[in-house]
């Protein structure tokens, strides 16, 4: 069988994250499935990483490896991979990322209509855009910031760059683009050397590309900010990207492609012409680019940043299209500076938010700059600038699990304060216009990074939140930050992370003490939380022994609110529902399935149903969850935004070692733990306390034990009622009342 996509994989320096990175690609179908083929390059790696990929070709001949004689980079370990790939697509990973379970074979399936197409005699995909997701070095993760450009989008059916431009406000990185092979080759473009690598074939390839496509499921799990990454690194090899630049500017300075024969070698289509709009935005976008690294603390080091400014400024004399327009608003002042190689103007307007004395005149342009979006440079600008205002004694800012929506605990102090503390007025924040579509009517909002988030952030009086608010958001004095956390912890958090590195997996202990030390106030579920808390987020914050606020709703449960939950979901009277809901596990990655849950079902029968929710981590889902004639009904609840209401509507919870166990044993209802991999967690992760010493009810380590515990009711009452009397002696329905009345002025 042809082999349809190859995988081509630059490995240097990165023994710690290669297997997961490994696993997730070679585990996702059939041993050894012929339809794909990995290309390993290890470029001459200093630690394991080499011992490690001849380890896993030894086990699975779809992994191929080339060792470097000498160092290449991640460019030159890509162009030597080249010419071994025999894949009609080509994807270039990073190996110190991962992709969700299922993505080979979801990938697979669309190139295989691609190529379907193409023997029907119609243009197949050039470049195959796939969604992706930010992972923090905190274990938090970012869906996609720019996925409203793509979705419902020309791109969704296949189109051009010149008939969606927008592509252009989207990332540019190689790792979420998918290549047709001749294509590609037929370019006659290569990866650069140094920093930056990429952008010298994506720019071009998106700009030649006869048909574009975007393929919207997450295929990607791209870290940010771990350490040695380029977007952290302090290195004078930022400025390669010029280099890159002149590179793709030489693409665009090629005759027409009708006035040039396609290479022999690669009789495929030799391009498209550019119009002059696109590279304009090309242009802008380089621009945009270079002055980000240079606005970027710690990047470009102190002694080159004149260089890499008067780099800027000879970019724009080398590149700048005729005819070209500045922008207007606080961006085109900041263009026509770097322009001009003004460094030290540019830093003004950058420090203070003012104009200097010889740019005043263009003052009114700036306005209009302030009522739309702002990115990039200017949001830095934007934001000093608010912050020179008054702080709002009235206004408090709310978000949780990283701008996803309205949930967990800011919610029910929200609700809280609007009734005893009706003078604070409330603003929530979300990632875009898809998430504001789903808070509660009349809850006021902000969309990240718009002027009126930049404004609200600068200038409220509280913040509320169960993860930190971004590092670029600084606090003032005067603010009062309230951490709620999200969850009472068995596994080790925070500092404590530090003697688990493959959990920690490459997180920013510097960072995160200097999040915990913006805390004012920091929220514990219960004794147990406060002890560990206190440890793991070494602070000079006030512990608020209060309980958590979100179980306030658990507390307060009636039959009826049960009842209406049930009916939501469709659960049958008399049938049994369980929620099923495994954790994350860090040193595997992705939705783990433990427990065959279709198999499940037909122990349980028909008068059970599962109510299956994966981690909000993943973004994969559970899979074919078809229920069998005759076994439990199989819903999946994963994308339900409220976990509350999962737990009014189930009869029992079937966890493993989530803090859901710890909110669910508030209602005081079956909890039934499914531990097969507990020494395994135990050892990687960390854990504050022995599970299988004290469990919050019945304990299983199998599928069978499972059902049984499942078919027998209610078989640990006791064990229950002593794991609830350690975590739940604050969850008495007051939570969200008493840190109202903590952090806010009060009316009564």
């Amino acid at each position: 069988m042809p082999v349809l996509l190859s995988i081509v994989l630059p490995v240097h320096g990165v023994e710690r994250f290669l297997p997961r990175c490994l696993d997730s690609l070679l585990a996702d179908t059939p041993s050894f499935e012929s339809r794909f083929e990995v290309i390993a390059v290890d470029d001459r790696s200093p630690d394991r990483s080499g011992a490690i990929l001849d380890d896993y070709a030894a086990r699975d001949p779809r992994l191929r490896v080339l060792h470097l004689a000498e160092n290449q980079g991640l460019g030159g370990a890509r162009t030597a991979a080249l010419p071994e790939v025999r894949g009609a697509y080509v994807w270039f990973v990073d190996s110190d990322d991962w992709v969700p379970e299922g993505t080979v074979t979801a990938l697979l399936d669309e190139l295989t209509g691609e190529l379907e197409r193409e023997r029907r005699g119609e243009a197949p995909a050039d470049v195959l855009l796939t969604d992706f997701v930010h992972v923090y070095p905190d274990g938090g993760t970012e869906p996609n910031p720019w996925r409203h450009v793509l979705t419902g989008s020309p791109l969704v059916a296949g189109a051009t760059l010149a008939e969606h431009p927008a592509v252009f406000r989207t990332v540019m990185s190689v790792w979420n683009k998918v290549f047709r092979r001749e294509f590609l080759l037929g370019l006659g473009v290569s990866f650069g050397r140094g920093f930056y690598e990429d952008i010298s074939v994506t720019y071009p390839a998106l700009l030649a590309a006869e048909r574009l496509r975007y393929f919207d499921r997450p295929c990607y799990f791209y870290r940010r900010g771990r350490a040695g990454a380029i977007t952290s690194t302090a290195s004078a090899k930022h400025a390669d990207a010029f280099a890159q630049y002149d590179a793709i500017f030489a693409f665009l300075d090629r005759p027409d492609p009708a006035d040039r024969p396609a290479p022999a070698d690669h009789p495929d289509r030799p391009g498209r012409p550019v119009p002059g709009t696109l590279r304009t935005l090309v242009f802008e976008r380089t621009v945009q680019q270079a002055l980000t690294v240079y606005d970027t603390p710690g990047l470009v080091p102190v002694g080159l940043r004149p260089e890499f400014f008067r780099r800027i400024a000879e970019h724009f004399t080398r590149h700048r299209p005729a005819g070209y327009r500045f922008p207007g608003g606080v961006r085109g002042v900041q263009y026509r500076l770097a322009a001009r190689g003004a460094r030290r103007a540019y830093a003004e307007l950058r420090r203070t938010g003012r104009l200097p004395r010889e740019l005043k005149r263009g003052a009114r342009a700036v306005a209009p700059a302030l009522k739309k979006g702002v990115r990039s440079s200017a949001r830095f600008t934007a934001y000093n600038t608010f912050r020179r205002m008054p702080l709002n004694p009235n206004l408090a800012v709310y978000a949780a699990y990283w701008h996803r929506g309205y949930a967990c605990s800011p919610a029910a102090i929200y609700e809280k304060a609007k009734e005893l503390a009706p003078g604070i007025h409330g603003v929530w924040v979300v990632e875009n216009r898809v998430q504001a579509a789903t808070l509660p009517d009349g809850v006021p909002y902000v969309i990240v990074n718009t002027p009126a988030y930049l404004r609200t952030m600068a200038t409220a009086k509280y913040f509320v939140n169960n993860v930190n608010f971004p590092r670029t958001m600084a606090k003032r004095p005067g603010t009062v930050h309230v951490q709620t956390q999200h969850g009472t912890p068995l596994k080790a958090m925070g500092m404590d992370l530090r003697d688990h590195p493959v959990a920690a997996d490459g997180m920013d202990f510097d960072r995160l003490q200097e999040a915990i030390d913006r805390w004012d106030f920091l929220v514990s579920s219960n004794p147990h939380t406060s002890e560990h808390f206190a440890r793991a987020f070494p602070g000079r914050y006030e512990m608020l022994d209060t309980g958590y606020p979100r179980n306030d709703r658990l507390a307060d449960a009636t039959p009826a609110g049960t009842a209406a939950m049930r009916e939501r979901f469709g659960l049958a009277p008399g049938r049994t529902a369980v929620l099923y809901a495994p954790t994350h596990r860090e040193a595997r990655g992705g939705y783990v399935p433990l427990l065959d849950v279709r198999e499940l079902a037909r122990r349980l029968g028909p008068e059970f149903t599962l109510l299956v929710r994966t981690h909000y981590f993943h973004t994969g889902g559970p899979g074919d969850l078809t229920a069998d004639e005759n076994a439990a009904e199989i819903l999946d609840v994963s994308a339900h935004p409220t976990v509350e209401d999962l737990y009014l509507a189930a009869d029992v919870l079937v966890t493993d070692y989530s803090s859901m166990m710890f909110d669910f044993a508030v209602l005081d209802r079956p909890i039934v733990v499914f531990a097969p991999d507990w020494e395994e967690y135990k050892r990687d992760r960390g854990v504050y306390f022995d599970l299988f010493e004290q469990p919050p009810g019945a304990l299983t380590t199998d599928p069978e034990g499972l059902a049984a515990a499942l078919l027998a009711g209610d078989p640990e009452p006791a064990a229950r009622a002593d794991f609830r009397k350690r975590f739940c002696p604050w969850d008495d329905g007051g939570a969200a009342e008493r840190v109202v009345r903590r952090v806010f002025p009060t009316t009564g």
